[in-house]
């Protein structure tokens, strides 16, 4: 938050953006997780080294994304959060996403269910996509032709009203504690999603890939929604094939 209105701004690729707060937060993070972890392994957005989760060892790996929504923080507009994770041997074993600007910690333990500033969350009970507030997310550069904006297309006709919202881990959380009943995306990183991905499904949310399947933690092509039902009813509407 020191960094809001005046951090310098760099361009990683087209439309992708980094400033100096997501630099020195990943730094922050880093150590203190590995001063109290020294044998674990560390995987973040802004690390200049490999960016896979080891998911074929037993190793703890550290999955953070330091300043998650970017480009709203440069803008000075609200959903933007850090993500924190931990993964270990197929499993990831807790997870925090933080608004800093609305206070707001999402948090979740695997199997102790999803809390929100303390409070147990639940996501909502919507069946029907024309009665779905969703949200999504479509990748720098994308273009006119290119199968997301397809999807969009198609959503936008089917369902209640729609949302790109610019944070991966906070639209994940707003599924949990149901200000939204949906999310879809095919254009994540493992630290965009990891945190909120437990943090939804311990409140009782449903992911799976358009093809019905549990999502790649290192690919993660997804759609993600409260109840089986609406993401049944999602996923064909959101297939290019």
């Amino acid at each position: 938050m020191d960094w809001l209105g005046r951090a310098e701004i760099s361009e990683k690729g087209p439309r992708d953006f980094v400033t100096e707060a997501d630099v020195e937060a990943q730094e922050i993070i880093q150590k203190i997780l590995l001063d109290h972890f020294p044998d674990h392994q560390f995987v973040g957005e802004e690390s200049p080294a490999a960016k896979t989760v080891p998911t074929d060892s037993d190793d703890y790996c550290w999955i953070v994304d330091p300043l998650d929504g970017t480009t709203n923080f440069i803008h000075q507009l609200r959903s933007f959060a850090v993500s924190i994770a931990l993964y270990q041997g197929g499993r990831l074993l807790v997870g925090t996403v933080f608004d800093p600007l609305l206070d707001e910690c999402f948090s979740a333990a695997s199997g102790q269910g999803a809390t929100l500033n303390g409070k147990t969350i639940r996501p909502s009970d919507c069946t029907e996509v024309r009665d779905a507030l969703l949200v999504f997310s479509l990748p720098a550069g994308v273009k006119s032709n290119d199968p997301q904006v397809l999807r969009f297309l198609t959503m936008v006709e089917h369902a209640a009203s729609l949302r790109r919202l610019g944070s991966a881990a906070l639209n994940l959380c707003y599924v949990a504690c149901g200000r939204t009943d949906g999310y879809w995306a095919n254009c994540l990183k493992s630290w965009d999603v990891a945190a909120g991905w437990l943090i939804l499904e311990e409140a009782g949310g449903v992911i799976t890939d358009y093809a019905g399947q549990r999502p790649d933690l290192n690919d993660p092509s997804f759609c993600v929604a409260a109840t089986d039902k609406l993401l049944t009813n999602m996923r064909p509407m959101l297939s290019t094939e």
